[in-house]
């Protein structure tokens, strides 16, 4: 992280540099974070740093830690349930939708980013392949035409990619990942709406029950 020239929107950009440590594992869970350390290393005041970190905690990713100012909020197991569920949910609505309206158009994009990921995960490139299936999936939102389902998903998509940057490791990059995503690209193409549905649904179900299953081998290790 680097120190930042100020600006209007200096308090935003601590928290989105803050965010993005946060996310990327940078930061650990439990690592401890004062005004006084934040303002040095970004070479400005107190105040934006107050303000981030406010913001942080009202988002779920920092908690106070008492007189030593805040720390980053653990990674609980029920929690990724909870957003997986809800993921779940507007993937598999999104997916209807986008079935029943998809267009050439689409498809060619759809294909595109298919590509991108399989290059990621060849790659055994981490943070490149969290970063396609992201974009895979938003892709699915604007498709479905409903910019409602974008807009809900939107505050979780931080949270899910923190889980899997710390869940996941080069050994854990699977090929079946993007033959489900390209299964779920197929029954779109087909207008197949209760199939993409289907489809949606149980990958982000399953990915679920992998995450969650990583994710207590990194954190009995941790501790």
């Amino acid at each position: 992280m680097r120190a930042f020239l100020p600006e209007p929107d200096l308090s935003e950009r601590i928290h989105d540099a803050v965010l993005e440590a946060i996310c990327s594992g940078e930061l650990k869970a439990g690592t401890r974070l004062t005004q006084e350390e934040l303002a040095n290393k970004f070479g400005v005041s107190r105040q934006p740093v107050l303000q981030a970190m406010m913001l942080l905690r009202r988002e779920g990713f920092l908690i106070e830690a008492g007189r030593k100012g805040v720390q980053v909020a653990p990674l609980d197991m029920q929690q990724v349930r909870n957003l997986y569920v809800v993921r779940a949910a507007l993937d598999g609505a999104a997916a209807r939708l986008a079935a029943a309206n998809y267009t050439r158009e689409l498809a060619h994009r759809g294909r595109l980013l298919l590509d991108v990921g399989r290059r990621a995960a060849a790659s055994n490139n981490v943070p490149a392949s969290i970063e396609a299936d992201i974009d895979f999936h938003l892709f699915i939102y604007e498709a479905s035409g409903n910019p409602l389902i974008g807009e809900t998903a939107q505050p979780h998509w931080q949270h899910l990619r923190r889980v899997m940057a710390a869940a996941l490791s080069e050994g854990d990059l699977r090929v079946s990942v993007w033959d489900e995503h390209e299964g779920i690209l197929r029954a779109l193409e087909a207008g197949q709406v209760e199939e993409a549905e289907a489809l949606c649904r149980g990958h982000a179900e399953q990915m679920a029950d992998i995450l969650t299953g990583r994710l207590k081998v990194v954190i009995s290790r941790a501790a």
